[in-house]
């Protein structure tokens, strides 16, 4: 029987999608990103293990709540491509029982991502750099595996939400919008732009797991400018 590693789920998630969204959020990662603010979803040991069955009849009981405001389940991480066997498992559940399926993504798994995406609704595709220097600095691992799952998920025509995280004086000029607009405007089906601001929530979690923290001592990103420069940068994409 096919089972799952879960580390939690939030019930009444806003931010993760459309509408009121129940959040999954798998274990294992395969990325060592320096602005992660969940390491202890890394290893792909731990957390709750359980059955697609299981995992959708928990997200079933809200479907009243998602179902109403045009939501949905988003699986999230970690990684949920990392455990795909189990994933297409889930996503054929949610898709009988006609529950609207985002997958949040850095699009770095481990492989059958066309049966994966044939159950997704929407991809919250996390865009770490647009440079493949820089992007491997940023999370460890080289971009091309990332490249891969996109140019999949653009012959298969999904939806998408572009996802970035700026960081003050790494990611948040006007060039770097240019650069980062250039690379957005070769995507299709992107319905929307998202710039996450740089944040100090979860960095305790490093202390605790005993992980050396690799931006000790920069500020977070103020969420003004990160507002600005989302603005600027849909303007540019749509140049």
């Amino acid at each position: 029987m096919i089972k799952g590693n879960i580390h939690s789920i939030e019930t009444m998630g806003l931010v993760d999608g459309p509408g009121i969204r129940v959040v999954v959020f798998f274990q294992g990662c395969a990325l060592r990103c320096t602005f992660c603010h969940n390491p202890d979803t890394w290893a792909t040991s731990g957390g709750e293990s359980i059955t697609p069955v299981e995992l959708v009849n928990k997200i079933e009981r809200y479907k009243t709540y998602f179902k109403n405001s045009g939501g949905g389940v988003t699986f999230s991480g970690g990684e949920p491509l990392l455990q795909p066997d189990f994933l297409i498992e889930v996503l054929k559940l949610c898709r009988e029982r006609g529950i609207h399926t985002t997958i949040d993504t850095a699009g770095v798994g481990a492989g059958r991502y066309q049966e994966i995406l044939k159950y997704v609704d929407l991809i919250l595709f996390d865009v770490k750099h647009y440079n493949p220097k820089e992007y491997s600095e940023i999370t460890g691992r080289e971009v091309k595996e990332s490249l891969k799952f996109l140019e999949i998920a653009q012959e298969m025509n999904i939806k998408m939400w572009i996802r970035h995280v700026v960081m003050p004086g790494v990611t948040d000029t006007v060039e770097d919008m240019q650069n980062l607009a250039d690379f957005i405007k070769e995507l299709k089906n992107v319905e929307k732009i998202e710039l996450l601001p740089y944040h100090l929530l979860g960095t305790n979690k490093y202390e605790i797991l005993n992980i050396k923290y690799k931006l000790e001592g920069m500020p977070a990103m103020d969420k003004a400018k990160a507002k600005e420069l989302e603005k600027l940068l849909i303007e540019l994409v749509k140049k």
